[in-house]
């Protein structure tokens, strides 16, 4: 009994100790949550304000949310007589220990802040990259961008690789260039055929003026005179105008009787020892 009473009054003693210190880590917690509170609601009407990107917004506010109350424990702790030490110590381990662990994640949220920031694309944008990710951007987060490839198929690229690599975005630009190679037959004549080009695609509201139409020679090829084709669009217009004129092309040149050969091989039979002629055979 004599023991209990003891304990007891040493425990009443600590308590009559701390309690000035209990009291100022109690009025600290409630004037500090007010202050981090007030601080955050400043931060995010800030935010909206500059009208910072919505994912970057809830993101930033998060880890704020986090620092923030975690100062306010330690300031808390540490008021209370706790060491503090420790806590701090533990927190560093634990932070090199996630670090290492998500490597692959944190390159990935840097890459997305980046993004965020630096607006490459935006949702809406047809984009490719060098990483082999193209379509159209569906939704832009922290750690993956999504896309709808020209297939339908939703693709989900690391923001990481994406933001490190070489983008394309054809949604930015208001013209583009098509351009494709049509191969003629060696006896055809080359002037005709460009102009037969020309005026098929200069017939098409579609293709601008200006740049104006380019048919040349590419190269000799082995069975054809490869001739390439540049011309450009809108890019509502781009792949109408490309696809279709295709086939316009094709049917006009034919119609001017100036064939597309296929390749062909040619086989020489050397005659026989009695004179008998050679004979060609082609393929």
């Amino acid at each position: 009994m004599n023991r209990l009473e003891t304990s007891l009054e040493k425990l009443l003693d600590v308590v009559l100790l701390k309690t000035p210190s209990i009291i100022t880590a109690i009025i600290i917690l409630i004037i500090g949550n007010y202050v981090v509170k007030l601080l955050l609601n400043v931060i995010s009407k800030r935010f909206e304000k500059r009208n910072v990107d919505l994912s970057i917004r809830g993101f930033v506010m998060s880890i704020l949310r986090v620092v923030f109350y975690a100062l306010l424990f330690l300031t808390v702790a540490s008021t209370m007589g706790i060491e503090t030490t420790s806590f701090i110590a533990a927190l560093s381990a634990f932070g090199l220990a996630a670090g290492l662990a998500l490597q692959g994640s944190l390159s990935n949220f840097a890459g997305g802040i980046l993004i965020l920031l630096f607006r490459p694309f935006e949702v809406g944008d047809y984009v490719s990259s060098s990483n082999n990710t193209s379509g159209t951007v569906e939704r832009i987060d922290i750690l993956y961008t999504t896309l709808i490839a020209a297939d339908g198929v939703r693709v989900f690229s690391p923001n990481g690789p994406l933001a490190n690599s070489i983008i394309q975005n054809y949604t930015k630009i208001t013209n583009r260039q098509f351009e494709y190679t049509v191969g003629i037959s060696y006896d055809a004549n080359i002037k005709e055929a460009r102009e037969i080009i020309q005026n098929v695609l200069n017939a098409d509201p579609r293709i601008l003026k200006t740049p104006a139409v380019d048919v040349f020679v590419k190269d000799l090829g082995d069975s054809s005179v490869n001739l390439t084709i540049r011309a450009w669009a809108k890019k509502e217009d781009y792949w109408p105008a490309r696809n279709e004129n295709q086939e316009v092309i094709k049917n006009a040149l034919d119609k001017h009787n100036i064939g597309i050969p296929y390749p062909q091989t040619e086989m020489r039979i050397i005659s026989d020892d009695n004179g008998g002629p050679d004979r060609i055979m082609k393929s």
